[in-house]
């Protein structure tokens, strides 16, 4: 049987971590990360903030729910291979459409079990993330690492952005979603709130992004480094002050850079649902659902400019930003969560009642 056949997992370092596999056969070469999510392994996989990376599940058990179409956040997953410690033999749920196995080999996904992922993400955490790679043929292992050290390790972008801009009909604020990768959970929060929503590619300029006349603009999600869309930080500083910006991890820390702060790699980032974070002018803690690489570093913010309105709190990292001057403000975790606690959800409503804020100013502007 194919979940029977050896597969090998190499690290940059020379480890090598024998298993079976299962999932998609092919080479593939991405950045290890771990992920400390109990469930949701489907939403994760097709999380394109995971674009090209290596996701090891801290979860011992992976795929005992199965699949369901309406748990994707992508129709197109882009994670380059999934690491987990028991992949499930029996799917036992009424909502599962396929095994795991199935949908990562129509994915091309390839996935290795039998793994020690405790020790693995013990590794990580102490070595930070690295490259990586799975193959079925265990060429000498020192051939495998030069190619993983002098590999580019470049960050990828979410997609080639060839896609037009594309309407989500809805009766309340005409929002425009810039989409660096974004996750579905984010459109269905939006339509819950009956906005119009307007989504174009990270590639959108912002004469292109006024024309669709924005009550609000909210930055999505995505994989990679944010110092990679110097043209997305230069849109950000043209409509700040003529519309509400609202952005979400990446399009937080686009957002920041848009206003002079800088951003750094983590050692291995926040990548699960269970990161508590603490509003700091209400006090109010919360777990958040989070998955970024990229962090804000909270020296290079000008507190002339921007205000830090979240705080993660077993690492002090800015978890939230709100501009001084503009209606404009940005979150580091996913208060969409899906999946994830849904503490945070609130924020979405926060981004509404700035927009309503807005546009109660320019009717009094117009008595």
């Amino acid at each position: 049987m194919k979940g029977k056949m050896k597969r090998y997992l190499v690290l940059e370092d020379g480890t090598v971590y024998q298993g079976q596999a299962f999932g998609a056969a092919r080479v593939s070469v991405g950045e290890l990360v771990f992920t400390t999510g109990m469930t949701g392994y489907q939403e994760a996989i097709t999380d394109d903030s995971y674009a090209g990376q290596l996701l090891v599940f801290t979860n011992p058990l992976l795929g005992n729910y199965g699949v369901s179409l309406v748990d994707s956040e992508d129709l197109n997953s882009s994670c380059a291979g999934v690491v987990c410690r028991q992949l499930a033999r029996v799917v036992d749920s009424w909502r599962s459409s396929e095994t795991l196995d199935h949908f990562m080999q129509r994915q091309g996904i390839p996935g290795i079990s039998g793994i020690d992922t405790r020790a693995l993400t013990k590794k990580l955490r102490n070595a930070g993330t690295m490259q990586a790679e799975l193959v079925d043929e265990l060429p000498p292992t020192a051939n495998v690492v030069d190619n993983l050290v002098r590999s580019e390790k470049k960050e990828l972008l979410f997609r080639d952005n060839q896609i037009a801009p594309f309407m989500i009909p809805g009766s309340g604020f005409n929002v425009v979603l810039v989409d660096f990768g974004a996750k579905q959970s984010i459109l269905r929060e939006l339509i819950k709130r009956h906005c119009n929503i307007v989504v174009v590619p990270e590639t959108a300029t912002a004469e292109e992004i006024l024309r669709f006349e924005p009550d609000g603009v909210l930055l999505s999600n995505g994989p990679g480094d944010p110092q990679d869309h110097p043209n997305a930080i230069k849109m950000i500083q043209e409509i700040q002050s003529k519309t509400v910006i609202f952005g979400i991890c990446l399009g937080h820390q686009l957002f920041s850079l848009a206003n002079g702060a800088k951003t750094y790699k983590m050692k291995f980032g926040h990548r699960g649902f269970n990161h508590p974070v603490i509003e700091i002018a209400s006090q109010r803690s919360m777990f958040t659902s989070q998955n970024h690489g990229y962090a804000v570093a909270a020296d290079s913010i000008d507190h002339s400019v921007l205000t830090e309105t979240y705080v993660e709190l077993n690492d002090q990292t800015v978890e939230g930003l709100r501009h001084k001057k503009y209606p404009a403000a940005s979150v580091q975790f996913h208060p969409d969560a899906s999946p994830g606690p849904h503490d945070a959800i609130d924020v979405f409503d926060d981004f509404i009642a700035m927009i309503t804020s807005q546009q109660e100013e320019k009717i009094a502007k117009k008595k």
